[in-house]
Parts: structure tokens; C-alpha cells; sequence
């Protein structure tokens, strides 16, 4: 499905307005295969968001993807929370969370680990800065990184 990208996008610009209005956020929207076909809506709001939040949502997109038909395989819609340990891919997540602490993990050894803990104290198209908790700050090839996700260890 080489437009699962375009899906998402698409269900974004339906969505956008609503989520304004209401004080939301969209952290995150995929299309994915498991088994059946999920469109997966990951949604925020300061302190949180609850079921009500959720269902609102889910009421609100489900009949306007249906008039809008551009998904045309059946699909199961979903309406969640991000969660806490969630991964951080696009540019508009990681700005939200400058000055928290994050994990980063690399594809690759960076003097001989995998995975660092540190805040993240900016980034742009290339790089991730990072504070570690040591002290030292690090410039982060961003195509080095593997993932990189809020730490809830602390």
C-alpha cells in the first residue's frame, strides 16, 4: 500500500479544524496491517486526554471518512492516547517536548552505546541536541537515530 502516507494526510487536514476547535492535538495518525487494516488516531491535550476525548473524536471523523471514501480497503478505527513511552518521529512532537528528557536509540554505537538518556535541548533537519545527564552536550546525526521516545524512568 503505497498510499498509506497520503491516507494519513488526508485524514489530518479532515481533522485538523475539529481538533482546533476542541483544544486537541494530533500526535500521530497511521495507517498499518496487523492482520486487518487499523487507522490509528494518537491524540493530546494538555493534562491529558480522557475516553470522552477519545469517543468525541472517533464520532467526529468516522462519518467524514466516510463521505471522503478515499480509504478503500475495510479498516478499524482507532482513537487513542500516545501514551507516555511514545516514539517521538515527527518534527512538531519533538518540538513539544524540548527541555524533557528523552531516550535515543541508535542504529549504531556512539562510544559504546546504543542508547542515551538526556534532554532534548533542540534539533533540526539534521541533528538532535542532546544535554546527557552527565553534563556533556551532543550534536546527534538524526540519521543515526533509531528512535527516540520520552523517558518515564525518572
Amino acid at each position: 500500500m503505497g498510499n498509506t502516507g497520503n491516507y494519513e494526510e488526508r485524514t489530518e487536514a479532515l481533522l485538523q479544524p475539529f481538533m482546533e476547535e476542541e483544544g486537541l492535538t494530533i500526535e500521530d495518525i497511521e495507517f498499518v496491517r496487523e492482520n486487518d487494516w487499523f487507522l490509528r488516531i494518537y491524540i493530546d491535550k494538555p493534562g491529558g486526554v480522557t475516553i470522552e476525548d477519545c469517543e468525541k473524536v472517533s464520532r467526529y471523523i468516522d462519518p467524514l471518512l466516510d463521505r471522503a471514501d478515499f480509504i478503500r480497503q475495510s479498516y478499524i478505527l482507532e482513537v487513542s492516547s500516545p501514551g507516555l513511552s511514545r516514539p517521538l518521529k515527527k518534527d512538531r512532537q519533538l518540538r513539544r517536548h524540548i527541555g524533557d528528557v528523552v531516550e535515543v536509540k541508535l542504529y549504531r554505537a556512539l562510544d559504546g552505546e546504543k542508547s542515551i538518556l538526556a534532554v532534548l535541548s533542540d534539533f533540526d533537519s539534521e541533528y538532535l541536541m542532546l544535554d546527557t545527564l552527565d553534563g556533556r552536550q551532543l550534536s546527534i546525526e538524526r540519521s543515526t537515530v533509531a528512535q527516540v521516545k520520552l523517558s518515564i524512568d525518572l
